[in-house]
């Protein structure tokens, strides 16, 4: 796997390159050599903050921890990518994704496991009116939901506006492949 490491508010020392590195190597045995991790360190006001994005064909693992010290959070998110790797590891490789990017030991593990069905128990439909995203917004706060989907009056598209940490929101726009 391959390393791209930077910095904002910081110097990257050696010391914390190599605690990086020797960390994510744990990772290697689940990919594959052409796989690239990109880590982001930041200080803010005594906040160290580790961002990792470890970008897979079709979608993205991603974890960012926050610390009082660089060397505990790198900890925390090793933990983190661990824990979501193993949790979403049937769904990463579904008939409908290409496994590439991962090892073929990793695959095999999977597809001995017991399948799992997956049941949908319910089924919503919902009429939606185009609004900008702002809008969206306070309109997901007044239903007090995490998530909510609208047709952006904009680009006439299906978007996704969510709730982030610290009270703030994100916006999911379509991208067709």
């Amino acid at each position: 796997m391959r390393y791209t490491i930077s910095g904002k508010n910081i110097e990257i020392t050696n010391a914390l390159r190599d605690k990086i590195i020797n960390k994510l190597s744990k990772l290697e045995k689940y990919f594959s050599p052409e796989n690239e991790a990109q880590v982001t360190l930041s200080v803010q006001r005594k906040r160290h903050i580790l961002e990792v994005t470890i970008p897979i064909r079709g979608s993205v693992l991603r974890a960012e921890e926050e610390n009082e010290n660089m060397y505990n959070a790198i900890d925390e998110v090793i933990d983190v990518l661990e824990r979501q790797l193993l949790r979403h590891k049937k769904k990463l490789i579904t008939k409908h994704r290409h496994s590439g990017a991962f090892k073929k030991e990793f695959i095999s593990d999977i597809t001995n496991e017991e399948d799992k069905k997956i049941n949908i128990v319910r089924s919503k439909r919902f009429a939606i009116k185009p609004m900008d995203p702002i809008e969206a917004c306070m309109e997901m706060d007044l239903l007090g939901h995490d998530f909510f989907v609208f047709m952006n009056g904009d680009t006439e598209e299906v978007n996704v506006v969510y709730k982030r940490k610290k009270g703030e929101f994100g916006l999911i726009e379509p991208e067709f492949m």
